[in-house]
């Protein structure tokens, strides 16, 4: 079993999660409040990616995880 860095899952965990925002975008109106959500979280995951700061990263991750398909 190999284990992903965080530099690395949060990057994955993005991308799984813009898929998602996806699938909410195409609901429509009924899903607005749901892709507001989602993209507030994949921007301040991005940001935290960005910026390095590793606490932050940490809780962007877990934060991404709890969204499901």
């Amino acid at each position: 079993m190999t284990t992903k860095t965080l530099g690395d899952a949060l990057p994955d965990e993005i991308a799984r999660v813009t898929e998602i925002l996806g699938h909410y975008q195409q609901i429509g109106p009924a899903g607005a409040f749901g892709a507001m959500m989602i993209k507030a979280s994949l921007d301040r995951s991005t940001r935290a990616l960005a910026s390095g700061d590793i606490g932050l990263m940490l809780v962007c991750l877990n934060d991404l995880k709890e969204y499901s398909e």
